[in-house]
């Protein structure tokens, strides 16, 4: 059997998006350790079209081959940088005019598909156990969760990765 595999922007539902060159979004990833769920980050950044990527803390960078072997190339086209202070990087997205989302469950999160992002956003994403640290959380003028229906109380951190970015594509699109 041959699939009939067309790429998205050779479709019809491509043309609500021919105006976005690159969605005015960041994505900072705090100490996350997998260096596969980097790569599905790249992966899904190149897909919603992502303008950058930052890996702060512990968090593995390319050249590394787990990094390749997920994210399939898109870590050569998905604009990312690396520092050790994220702080210091968030008070200056802030400075630039960017909303500071923290995605993380607390007390005073709000549910996703409720948010109305201010453009720019930079969204933050902490550890795979621990999630983000109280300091870079506080830092942040939004919380935003995920719902959880069932037992489990998180997702994967590349999973809720590409929940939010193709949110936010949807919500940037009807703007």
């Amino acid at each position: 059997m041959v699939l009939d595999r067309l790429p998205y922007k050779a479709t019809q539902q491509a043309a609500s998006y021919e105006r976005i060159v690159k969605l005015p979004v960041s994505v900072l990833l705090d100490n996350v350790r997998s260096a596969y769920n980097v790569g599905a980050f790249f992966r899904a950044a190149d897909g919603a079209a992502i303008e950058r990527l930052h890996l702060c803390g512990i968090t593995g960078h390319p050249p590394a081959n787990a990094i390749t072997k997920t994210a399939l190339g898109a870590e050569e086209t998905v604009a990312w940088d690396h520092t050790w202070d994220a702080i210091s990087l968030v008070q200056d997205l802030r400075a630039r005019g960017y909303e500071i989302a923290a995605i993380e469950t607390t007390a005073r999160s709000i549910d996703i598909f409720d948010w109305t992002p201010r453009f720019p956003v930079c969204v933050l994403f902490g550890n795979e156990v621990d999630g983000l640290r109280p300091e870079l959380a506080s830092l942040a003028d939004t919380h935003i969760r995920i719902p959880m229906l069932g037992v489990k109380h998180s997702l994967n951190v590349a999973t809720a990765g590409g929940i939010v970015m193709y949110e936010l594509l949807r919500k940037y699109r009807g703007l």
